[in-house]
């Protein structure tokens, strides 16, 4: 019984801190965003620098081809026409290789890079990785042109998270 109260101890610990440890200081709105160089399921690389000049809808996501997951890409997918009319791109990014992303992809049609971050080592940058089951968490980090970050979604709806975004760059824009 001693162990499994030690255990739960250490999953709130991990669950309240973060992967970035207990020091480390989250990702703020106006910082510059985390870089990144990632494959995509076509195994060509990706860098934020990629993305300079145009908005860019960063969203971390558990796992190809679950309920929520499939749910929050169509919804990209759906949506990108708005988004891009808007001056964005969407890239998602999972820990699954570059083969589960080519078929998740192909298989709902989705029409933007799915990276693979299998060491989870931009997600954790990010703030969006469960250390302990080395799973994404579902956070959308919405950077600007210039690179920094201007919104984040933390525990992102699968299935407002686009429309939160369209709504969000609207406002930006007008503003």
């Amino acid at each position: 019984m001693k162990v499994l109260g030690v255990l739960a101890t250490l999953v709130t610990l991990i669950m309240t801190f973060g992967s970035r440890g207990v020091l480390a200081e989250p990702l703020k709105v106006g910082e510059a965003a985390p870089d990144f160089n990632l494959p995509d399921q076509n195994g060509k690389n990706h860098k934020l620098s990629d993305y300079r000049g145009k908005w860019l809808a960063l969203y971390f996501y558990v796992k190809d081809d679950t309920p929520g997951c499939t749910k929050q890409a169509c919804k990209f997918r759906d949506d990108i026409h708005q988004l891009r009319d808007l001056g964005a791109e969407v890239v998602g990014v999972s820990v699954d290789n570059s083969a589960s992303h080519a078929s998740f992809a192909k298989k709902y049609d989705l029409p933007f890079p799915l990276l693979a971050d299998s060491k989870g080592e931009t997600a954790k940058r990010y703030d969006s990785i469960w250390s302990l089951i080395g799973l994404a968490k579902r956070n959308t980090y919405l950077i600007d042109p210039e690179g920094r970050i201007a919104k984040i979604y933390l525990s992102a709806s699968a299935s407002r998270n686009s429309a939160e975004i369209i709504e969000d760059l609207k406002r930006m824009k007008d503003s």
